[in-house]
């Protein structure tokens, strides 16, 4: 199938095919790296912005790098020494930025939906880096991604998430994108941090690590959001690390060859022990590697996208 979509928003939105596209293209984008030299002409003569209201470190470089790879301009800005400080608004920031004649915009932002509002409000292609609790698709690809290359395949999976559920769009969009993919979720955490009805998400529910661990093929560990403990209800850390961390311990009792996963930036002590961080199942930094070639595939496909739409608009 051909790419459609001259933006990326979520994974809620797409379809199992479309999903596989960009899995299938990231895969043609990998062996870019390792080449000599770690550049293809995709996307010469087009220009990406990061536009980055929340502080990133992976995703903003791993952005950056692909653009590059991808032989495109990057703009980075960083909206705490830009015009929003004096009060410029998310969509006159965006069309300022389209003036500019930039191609695509990639946004992380604090509002849930703030890139569909983007996306509405500008001709250029949108892609969102994480919108508040709601989605960051890029990340559950990768993730996604990720597991399929060590495990070969996503489809009859038994996958585990663990950690901060209620403020994660990294758990928002795994699920989506691996239940499309056939694979069976449960996620796992202290019951205030489980958010109401996620049953409706086609996921298992439990609150007992040792259960979540116990048939799961991969763990995928959630940051801890402990900022975003208002009303002080969170369970403190190290009764957090001793109810629900992934330890070695706990790893004997699981599956053997179980993949454990983490978006980052990881709290050691807190979710995992650092012997499981660094240990022998881990895939942390495979999926920092990954993240390049899954970020490639999405600039790649709706700036591939965009221009058919231009060209079509162009015969009108």
């Amino acid at each position: 199938m051909a790419w459609t979509r001259k933006d990326l928003l979520g994974l809620e939105d797409l379809s199992r095919e479309e999903i596989e596209l960009i899995l299938t293209t990231a895969e043609s984008f990998k062996q870019v790296s390792t080449r000599e030299i770690k550049k293809v002409p995709a996307l010469r003569g087009k220009t990406v912005v990061n536009l980055f209201y929340e502080p990133s470190t992976r995703t903003r470089v791993s952005f950056e790098v692909a653009a590059k790879r991808l032989s495109a301009d990057v703009i980075n800005i960083a909206t705490e020494t830009s015009s929003v400080k004096k009060g410029e608004t998310l969509v006159d920031t965006g069309r300022n930025i389209e003036a500019l004649k930039a191609d695509i915009i990639v946004i992380r932002h604090n509002a849930s939906g703030a890139a569909a509002v983007l996306s509405r409000h500008v001709n250029i292609s949108v892609v969102n880096a994480g919108d508040g609790w709601h989605e960051h698709p890029t990340q559950a690809l990768l993730d996604i991604f990720t597991l399929k290359e060590k495990l070969g395949k996503i489809s009859g999976l038994n996958v585990s998430i663990v950690g901060d559920i209620a403020h994660s769009r990294v758990a928002r969009s795994n699920i989506w994108g691996l239940t499309k993919l056939g694979a069976k979720v449960t996620v796992c955490a202290p019951k205030m941090l489980i958010p109401v009805a996620i049953e409706q998400m086609g996921v298992r529910v439990t609150e007992n690590i040792d259960d979540a661990l116990s048939c799961a093929d991969a763990v995928n560990v959630l940051r801890m959001q402990f900022e975003r403990d208002e009303e002080n209800v969170f369970p403190k850390q190290l009764e957090y690390f001793k109810n629900f961390a992934i330890t070695e311990e706990r790893l004997k009792k699981a599956k053997k060859n179980i993949v454990v996963m983490h978006p980052g930036p990881i709290n050691r002590g807190v979710e995992m022990s650092s012997e499981v961080a660094d240990g022998a199942n881990s895939v942390i930094l495979e999926q920092v590697t990954n993240g390049i070639a899954v970020r490639m595939a999405v600039l790649f496909l709706v700036a591939q996208a965009k221009d058919k739409l231009k060209n079509h608009e162009d015969i009108d």
